[in-house]
């Protein structure tokens, strides 16, 4: 269930909620009880390392092909 950021414009406060899409532009009511509440724009950081099985060898073109190009030099021939 995606987590939405908001923020209590009456006492400055940040709180997250989980709930499903379709709430997520519902009224909420920030911890200290005020209605007076905006969704924030939140961000995603996404990060990771690719791992490989392979060696270190560079790839190489199928046999036949004339290299490079979106279609493996077939249409610049």
């Amino acid at each position: 269930m995606p987590r939405y950021e908001y923020r209590c414009r009456a006492c400055g406060t940040t709180f997250e909620l989980n709930r499903p899409m379709a709430e997520s532009s519902a009224p909420a009511s920030c911890p200290d009880g005020h209605d007076d509440t905006v969704k924030l724009l939140s961000t995603v950081a996404v990060t990771g390392t690719a791992s490989s099985s392979s060696s270190a060898s560079p790839a190489r073109p199928p046999s036949g092909g004339g290299g490079g190009g979106c279609c493996g030099g077939g249409c610049c021939g």
